[in-house]
């Protein structure tokens, strides 16, 4: 983790939205078009936390969160209901020539390119639009090619590109300018296996070259894992965790998990030396949860009592602890 002076500080942000409900029927209906009620909605409740410059740090939480709310008011689309956030010196909602030349916003679920254009047309477009030299944006794109494999998929319609070649693409189009903040929203949404592999490994290097300040949002795990020494957990709006991704089972679920292969099949009750639970192996194997402090304890037992061919204790899946991480 860096140990610099904030890059980003965000200090109590809230985001609540007037939204109009009525009850079923049309009489409620009718009603409603004369005379409507609203209720407040809080997306966003006194969130704060500060990033570093070169961190890259993991935004998480379920659908509905608050996470696409707080990263459209840093890159300056909503304004708040309260709170302040600093972002590389600027109040991010002033929107100000400056900070928009300094940051990206790329959604995996949106599109940024020209559907029926080839890519390369619409970078050309980035490029008038940020006031980019010719200098300046043959070395990026260079650079952009190297890392993303560009030359073969630029000069094809957008809408003939596969999904993992459109967001190689809408990558490129966010970084032409050189930002130095990324906020990426699902950027390997909907991508097969191979294609998210390379997109973190883009993103991990662009970090590397450029020192760029990463706040990610993924419900993919292994983006999170591969990418984030730190993650900062939210739900409902509200703040549950911040901090080391590796303390985060510590913390969050103080529990190992056992996994047990017996020497031979049998009716072995395994649930008395802790909480029956699944594991990667599935049938191979029999797995429990137990108190961490407890794990060595409990696995002598079970060698001491059982008819053990193979034994493992392991940290739980980091979807385990995260998901309870939003409910705890």
């Amino acid at each position: 983790m860096q140990t610099n002076s904030p890059i980003i500080k965000i200090e109590k942000l809230s985001k609540t939205y007037k939204v109009a409900e009525r009850d079923p029927g049309f009489k409620a209906a009718v009603k409603s078009f004369f005379k409507r009620k609203y209720k407040d909605v809080k997306a966003v409740d006194g969130v704060s936390f500060e990033l570093a410059p070169g961190e890259i740090v993991g935004f998480l939480g379920p659908n509905g969160a608050g996470k696409t709310t707080t990263l459209k008011m840093l890159s300056g689309l909503l304004n708040p209901t309260s709170g302040n956030a600093n972002v590389l010196g600027y109040t991010p909602w002033e929107l100000k020539n400056d900070y928009l030349m300094a940051i990206t916003l790329i959604m995996g679920q949106r599109n940024r390119l020209s559907w029926d254009i080839p890519a390369a047309d619409s970078f050309l477009l980035n490029q008038a639009i940020y006031r980019i030299s010719d200098e300046d944006y043959k070395k990026t794109m260079n650079e952009l090619d190297e890392l993303l494999d560009l030359s073969p998929i630029i000069k094809k319609p957008v809408r003939n590109l596969s999904l993992g070649e459109r967001m190689k693409c809408e990558l490129a189009a966010g970084l032409i300018h050189k930002p130095k903040i990324l906020f990426l929203d699902e950027p390997t949404i909907g991508l097969d296996i191979t294609a998210q592999v390379k997109i973190r490994e883009f993103l991990r290097e662009y970090n590397r070259r450029n020192n760029a300040t990463i706040i990610l949002t993924s419900h993919y795990m292994a983006d999170v894992t591969a990418l984030c020494e730190r993650v900062v957990i939210i739900h409902q709006g509200c703040l549950k965790y911040d901090g080391a991704l590796s303390e985060l089972s510590r913390k969050i679920a103080p529990f190992k998990v056992i996994g047990i292969r017996l020497e031979k099949v049998g009716s072995f009750d395994l649930s008395k030396y802790g909480k029956p639970t699944t594991g990667e192996n599935g049938e191979e194997m029999s797995y429990i949860e137990v108190p961490a402090a407890e794990a060595t304890k409990i696995t002598s037992r079970i060698l001491n009592e059982m008819p053990v061919h193979d034994i493992t204790i392991s940290d739980p899946p980091i979807e385990s602890v995260i998901e309870q991480a939003f409910h705890g």
